[in-house]
């Protein structure tokens, strides 16, 4: 039995090691200089081996990128509670995409992105597919209060949006585009708090 699984979990290694050189090398040199050589010489494996996984090098940066999301999606925050405070849950979900927006390797990848989309309309574009095809946890947490009766928001995803862009204003664009430092715990509580009294004062 074991040696049927062996060459399973050998291919499974091999793809792991390839998204991770492909992830170091993204953040260090860039999507332009990235090359599917450089690649497959970081993660010790041939260029076929590569090419057996991934077609292209944009296949494989969309892979990243789907993993990147994976990793703040609604799978690791908490749902809309009708028998809960409202101010309180909108706090717990904007501290969860405070995290999520500094973790070093989701800002890398992010400022990546972003370059890459400039360079490539064509993968902006399927970047932006990507991100529209997954409903953020806090559009979906939004999307239940409005219906529950709990907020005036006859659009939810537009008042997401909006919520999200209190928190990136301070906390992803200021740090993506201009180098600025990470908020430290306290100036993340307070932008946290103060995004969620304004969302409520006008939608609650």
């Amino acid at each position: 039995m074991a040696k049927p699984d062996a060459p399973a979990r050998l291919t499974d290694r091999k793809r792991a090691a390839i998204v991770d050189a492909a992830v170091a090398e993204f953040r260090t040199a860039g999507y332009e200089a990235t090359s599917m050589d450089r690649i497959a010489a970081s993660a010790g494996v041939s260029k076929r081996t590569v090419y057996n996984h991934f077609p292209g090098k944009e296949a494989l940066f969309a892979h990243i990128v789907d993993r990147m999301l994976l990793h703040g999606s609604d799978e690791y925050a908490t749902p809309y509670r009708a028998d809960a405070p409202l101010r309180g849950q909108l706090l717990e979900l904007v501290r969860h995409k405070l995290r999520l927006l500094h973790d070093p390797d989701f800002a890398d990848l992010a400022r990546v992105a972003i370059a890459a989309g400039l360079h490539s309309p064509a993968l902006a574009r399927e970047l932006m597919e990507r991100l529209g095809q997954r409903e953020h946890a806090m559009t979906a947490w939004v999307r239940a209060a409005a219906a529950d009766g709990r907020l005036k928001a006859p659009d939810p995803a537009f008042a997401a949006m909006q919520l999200e862009s209190l928190v990136k204003g301070f906390a992803f664009w200021p740090q993506i585009a201009m180098a600025q430092p990470l908020l430290s715990e306290a100036e993340q509580d307070a932008v946290a708090a103060s995004a969620v009294d304004m969302f409520l004062a006008h939608y609650g």
